[in-house]
């Protein structure tokens, strides 16, 4: 994992301080007061949670993996709900470090109100957390939040790692896993407009004023421009240079999506929390080959692929990237023409994990997300995947919820053919019912027909061909001077 700062020493963290006074408006103020004074017993100590070691019990790949990957602590703040719900935000946590290619070492969680301005956790157990850190020999913290850069360097002081929010953690695997032009431009913005607040001096080489003549030359800094501004101002640069770099690739998938449009192509779009099995789902549908692993967030560039329908209709799927409960704001921003693909779409299948414990949470996150970037009106069939692993109590309670939805199985192909009869059903189908006599010289219409349209019946004669189905407005009027009588 990449983290905007290292461990820093005793005396870079007193200067850190300092540049920090001079650059943020002001700092959470350090405080023993932890909120709203719970029971005694709630406030006792960290909670551990059980479960969330992944060290290995192999010495030797023990070993092995530990020169590559950084050995984390968990750190989760209750604030609402159960104490199982609690348990199980900081089994994703677990799930997306390992994504991002760590070792979790430990979990543990801290009843509060709210978190604390200062250190997260309050300073009374950021120093417990200390102790285990050094207990188990961890070199980095993970929040289960979004922590202002206050409380990154407060926590830091008192726990003598690194430490990481659930936000940097999943700009890392994003990082990580972007491939295309597109998906890496968008990744990179998301991470500057994360880091952009986040930027820390280390005492005078960062904060103080150097000058026209001083450190990076009159062609880098300006009069008077200290350090930090001097990169704040290369970050906001980068920026627009990202944005108009994303923005022109992004004008090439609208110009496809365009033509798809203006060729009247039914579309797809598989919708879901990460890992529910959309890019699985995807090659039961189409046979297309796409990347399968069992991992958060495999899949960020979408994948558009070419199906047909039991009825012979031709449409588009696309797969597209995977939501998370908090997804950060700055990923859905940066990755908006790409979620552009789920409100374009005649359809929107939105998947769910059958086998996870609680998939009604799944599913109100993903429309959350859907709701903030425009796509909640689309058509939204719920296909609950992963049926064959699946809780029946589980898989009966959501069903209960969603009574439209239909079950399947991307693995074993349960469910898969009465999927595809519900997308041939869900689809729209052409406005206007038409029978014409097609010339065998103009046969592109009939071509036309198979491609746009759904044909209801052909009968070749000597004259030409016979065409009834159901096709646009468009190319009905272009058979409009063959129709019969």
């Amino acid at each position: 994992m990449t983290h905007p700062h290292s461990s820093p020493t005793p005396q870079r963290r007193a200067d850190s301080l300092r540049a920090d006074s001079l650059m943020e408006d002001h700092l959470a103020p350090t405080s023993e007061f932890d909120g709203e004074q719970y029971e005694r017993e709630e406030r006792a100590s960290l909670r551990r949670v059980a479960g969330l070691s992944t060290e290995l019990t192999d010495v030797g790949e023990v070993e092995y993996r530990q020169l590559r990957l950084e050995r984390v602590i968990l750190v989760g703040v209750w604030t609402s709900g159960t104490a199982a719900e609690a348990d199980s935000s900081l089994a994703e946590l677990a799930a997306l470090a390992e994504t991002a290619g760590a070792l979790v070492l430990d979990g543990v969680v801290q009843r509060r109100q709210k978190p604390d301005p200062s250190t997260y956790i309050g300073s009374g157990k950021a120093s417990e957390l200390r102790d285990i850190v050094e207990e188990t020999g961890a070199d980095t913290v993970v929040c289960d939040g979004e922590l202002s850069p206050g409380q990154l360097v407060h926590l830091e002081q008192v726990v003598g790692v690194k430490v990481v929010d659930r936000t940097a953690l999943i700009l890392d695997i994003f990082a990580q896993h972007a491939k295309s032009r597109e998906g890496k431009a968008q990744v990179a913005l998301a991470q500057m407009q994360y880091m952009l607040p986040r930027l820390r001096g280390w005492g005078q080489s960062m904060s103080r004023q150097m000058g026209g003549g001083g450190g990076g030359g009159m062609a880098t800094r300006g009069p008077g421009e200290t350090k930090i501004e001097t990169d704040r101002r290369q970050i906001h640069e980068r920026m627009a240079k990202l944005r108009r770099q994303i923005d022109q690739l992004s004008t090439g998938r609208e110009a496809k999506r365009e033509g798809r449009r203006r060729n009247s192509v039914l579309s797809v779009a598989l919708a879901g929390y990460t890992n529910a099995g959309k890019s699985s789902l995807l090659n039961r549908l189409t046979g297309a080959g796409v990347l399968v692993e069992n991992a958060l967030f495999a899949t960020l560039d979408t994948t558009v692929r070419r199906a047909t329908t039991p009825s012979g209709r031709n449409y588009t799927i696309a797969d597209t990237v995977g939501f998370v409960r908090h997804l950060p704001h700055q990923l859905v921003e940066a990755f908006r023409s790409t979620i552009d693909e789920v409100a374009d779409a005649h359809l929107v299948l939105h998947v769910v994990d059958g086998s996870h414990p609680d998939p009604q949470a799944q599913l109100a996150s993903v429309r959350e997300v859907l709701r903030d970037v425009g796509a909640a009106g689309s058509t939204e069939v719920v296909v609950i995947n992963k049926a064959d692993a699946a809780d029946p109590e589980v898989l009966s309670r959501l069903l209960d919820e969603e009574p439209e939805a239909i079950v399947v199985s991307a693995r074993t192909g349960q469910g898969i053919e009465e999927l595809r009869a519900l997308v041939d059903a869900r689809l729209p189908h052409p406005a206007v019912e038409v029978e014409a006599m097609v010339p065998y010289g103009e046969g592109g219409l009939v071509s036309r027909a198979h491609r746009e349209g759904e044909v209801l019946s052909v009968e070749h004669t000597p004259q030409g061909t016979v065409l009834k189905a159901r096709v646009n407005p468009e190319l009905a009027s272009a058979l409009k001077a063959h129709l019969r009588p």
